[in-house]
């Protein structure tokens, strides 16, 4: 999915979208999103609540490549409850669904990342780390393509979840906001002296102060292939409690992409009520996080 204003979040990315861990995109049947990538969005500059450690250097990438650590440490967020769900009842007839939110999202591409190759568990070779583990790779948007142009996907996230930059627990809370901060990493990993997100990078050295200590992912493993056979602007993802999947969906805001008619084939955490999103193919750079649009009409036609 893309970068635009702002995300819904709450898989929210998705979780993120997350996908196994209540944190999105380990897409799919069985998976538990938590937040999409577009959670992100919002959020490139490093903020730091009054009295924190003054953020700590982060090596900085060019335009191609991505930061996994450059991620807000506050979300900004008063909400420390989730919004009530607005009530809303499975689909059964064609219908046409107003006040939707469209975002979109994309298998991740291993070559923007950074980090230091390392064994990946279920695979076979050795992958960046950040695209393997951060809120910007696999773990988060839940499938990928490795640098030899292979798609790979989340098997499984285990007992984890997510940390942000300081390390400490986050979780989703309400719609594009955390519990504290934004995501940059699964509760495994590096960490440097102050206890912060740290990983070692292809280079040589550290992207935040060099690697202290290590914690474990609690079962996270990967798989070649896709975990779904989902097409570029030909598939969304879907709140099933709202749109069955296999539903056709129409969407006239992407008409001049395919004839706008699409297949639910996907979840998401982050995927809630009225919210779709778009598979889309990855942009030329990773700070294109593509379109995100609100109150859109779109006409569903359950299956059967």
């Amino acid at each position: 999915m893309g970068l635009a204003p702002l995300v819904l979040a709450a898989a929210a990315v998705a979780g993120v979208l997350l996908t196994g861990h209540d944190g999105h995109r380990a897409h799919g049947p069985g998976a538990l999103p938590e937040a999409h990538a577009a959670v992100v969005r919002h959020s490139r500059a490093a903020m730091r609540r009054p009295g924190a450690r003054p953020a700590q250097r982060i090596t900085s990438v060019g335009p191609f490549h991505v930061n996994a650590l450059a991620l807000s440490s506050l979300s900004g967020s008063r909400c420390q409850k989730p919004a009530p769900p607005a009530p809303e009842r499975v689909i059964r007839h064609r219908q046409w669904l107003t006040g939707v939110s469209i975002t979109e999202y994309y298998p991740a591409p291993e070559r923007w990342f950074i980090g230091r190759r390392v064994a990946a568990p279920g695979l076979s070779g050795s992958y960046a780390a950040d695209w393997l583990y951060s809120a910007r790779g696999l773990a988060m948007e839940g499938s990928g393509v490795d640098r030899r142009g292979r798609p790979v996907h989340i098997a499984e996230l285990g007992s984890t979840g997510w940390v942000n930059l300081g390390g400490s627990p986050t979780v989703p809370v309400c719609l594009g906001k955390w519990s504290d901060g934004f995501p940059v990493w699964l509760r495994g990993g590096w960490r440097n002296a102050h206890g912060a997100v740290t990983f070692p990078l292809a280079g040589g050295s550290w992207a935040n102060g060099a690697g202290v200590r290590t914690h474990p992912y609690g079962g996270v493993t990967f798989a070649a292939g896709s975990a779904l056979p989902l097409r570029y602007y030909h598939s969304i993802a879907v709140d099933p409690h709202l749109i069955p999947l296999r539903s056709r969906v129409y969407v006239p805001a992407y008409r001049g992409l395919g004839g706008g008619w699409f297949v639910a084939q996907d979840t998401g955490g982050a995927i809630r009520g009225r919210h779709i999103d778009v598979y889309r193919p990855p942009p030329a750079r990773p700070s294109d996080l593509g379109r995100y649009m609100t109150n859109q009409r779109i006409l569903v036609v359950p299956p059967g």
